[in-house]
Formats: C-alpha cells, structure tokens, sequence
C-alpha cells in the first residue's frame, strides 16, 4: 500500500506540476498557475499521515515505510529547486524569456554545487526526524531494524553526494577556450610577421640586419639605384 501511494504521489507532483505551468503560461493565467503549484505538498502530507495510520494499525516498520521517509526527505530538499528549474524551463520553451542556466565552471560552479549538496544534507536530515519519529512511535527496537537501515542510506547518499560536490572545489572545471583563440594567435603571430617585414623594407638606410628579408630589400634598393644611374 505504501509503495503504490508513494508512486501515486510522484505520479501527481508531476501531473500538477505540468498543469501549473501550463495554466500558469500557455492559458496566461499567473495565479491559478500558482495554486496548482502549491497543492504539490499536499500529496507529501497525505502520504506522511498514511504512513503514520499504518504504523498505528499495527503494520511492522519495514522497507516501504523506509523509503516512504527517504521521498519526502528529497521532497523537502530539492523539490522547490525542481520545481524552480521546471518553471525556468517552461518561461523559456512558452513565454520566450531567456534561459537562466546554471554555472558550468570555475568557483561559480563549486558554490552551485555545494547548495545543491545543501538539499541534500536537508532531505537527509528530514529522512532521520521522520525514521526516529517512526521508531519512538513504534518503540519496539526489535521491530525497527530495517529503519536504522534506510537513515544510513540517508547519510550514505549524502557523503557520497558531499565527495562529489568537493571535487568542483577542490579542481574546479576550466572553461574551454574560444574556438578562435588559436586562430587568434595565428592571425597575431602572421600581422607581427609582416609587421616586421614592413618594418624591414621601410628600414632607413644604414641599419644592419643579417634577415634575408633585409637582404633582400638592400639589393632591391641597389638595383633600383643603379637603373637610376643608367638612364
């Protein structure tokens, strides 16, 4: 029972979520939009209080009861940050707004990801009260083993999720270089090339240079000179 409400529950954030913006941008009706969006942790409630009259009627705490803690542990975590991301998602796709992307790299990229961690660190934590609410409320340690089980999945994830996030900081992701940058530097190594070739044939009399470039234009102005002569 707990399993199929909790795939229920899931199946309706998104339902209302996509109701909410496309009322909210497609019919142009902001407010509406809004409460349909707000009616998402309603869903959260009732599966809490299932859950709560479950464990009241008797039912053991196992594995379904452990996960049921575990979404709505990441439901309070990183569901306004989803549904953040989504509405940013369907202004740009209907509405025509620009997109607003996150940071991709550098510093501004390790601090994106380390709020993104601090989700996490909340869902887990809203894990753990749920899992000890449901363990004082049982109050039987031999029947509430496989809860202490799901709160250190909780914290597992979230060590791992915290490792991950670490390494943004500690070698932060470089931005590749412009796809001209080097034809840049082509372009600036050939200009100061012939720079210098022009500095060379515009060289005044008497500077000496062993270049065959400034050869080259010494015997041009010698032939030129004895033309000259000739005629």
């Amino acid at each position: 029972m707990i399993v199929t409400l909790i795939i229920v529950c899931e199946a309706g954030f998104w339902v209302l979520l996509a109701a909410g913006l496309a009322v909210r941008y497609l019919l142009r009706m902001p407010r509406t939009g809004l409460a349909l969006l707000l009616c998402e942790p309603l869903l959260e409630a009732a599966l809490l209080a299932v859950t709560a009259l479950d464990l009241r009627n008797g039912a053991d705490p196992d594995w379904t009861h452990g996960l049921a803690a575990l979404y709505l542990g990441y439901t309070a975590g990183h569901g306004h940050r989803t549904v953040k991301w989504l509405d940013g998602l369907a202004a740009h796709r209907l509405d025509g707004r620009p997109r607003v992307r996150p940071p991709r790299y550098g510093m501004a990229r390790a601090r994106h990801e380390g709020r993104v961690w601090l989700g996490t660190l909340v869902a887990a934590a809203v894990a753990t009260g749920l899992l000890r609410l449901a363990m004082w409320y049982v109050d039987d340690p031999a029947r509430t083993g496989s809860l202490t089980d799901w709160e250190h999945i909780a914290w597992r994830a979230a060590a791992i999720h915290g490792l991950i996030a670490l390494t943004y900081l500690i070698w932060p992701k470089k931005a590749p270089e412009p796809a001209g940058g080097a034809g840049n530097r082509a372009t600036g190594h050939d200009e100061a090339a012939a720079g210098d070739r022009a500095g060379t044939y515009l060289s005044p009399p008497g500077t000496h240079s062993t270049s065959p470039t400034s050869l080259f234009a010494v015997r041009a102005r010698m032939n030129r000179r004895s033309d000259r002569r000739l005629r």
